[in-house]
């Protein structure tokens, strides 16, 4: 339990502090799944084992949906515009 809300808050300020751009959401997202990766040995599972069904374990559905919201805010990264880009082009 403890180790997914440490992982939203670390996904969460990740997302906010980085500059939007190709390399920050890359990043951003490798950040979002090794904290899946922990999160899931934190709950002693090995991720990439357990599916998403009715006999799943709550742990691993807690893991499955900060994920989720990680990524899902990382997101952000890629879409908003990076002003340095425009230092480099011109």
């Amino acid at each position: 339990m403890k180790s997914a809300a440490l992982f939203v808050a670390t996904c969460l300020t990740l997302a906010v502090t980085t500059v939007a751009g190709p390399l920050p959401y890359v990043l951003c997202v490798s950040a979002c799944n090794a904290g899946w990766v922990s999160c899931y040995a934190g709950a002693g599972l090995v991720a990439g084992t357990v599916t998403a069904g009715l006999g799943a374990p709550a742990a691993a559905m807690m893991c499955n949906a900060a994920q989720a919201a990680c990524m899902t805010a990382c997101g952000g990264t890629l879409l908003a515009p990076d002003p340095s880009w425009a230092c480099t082009v011109m």
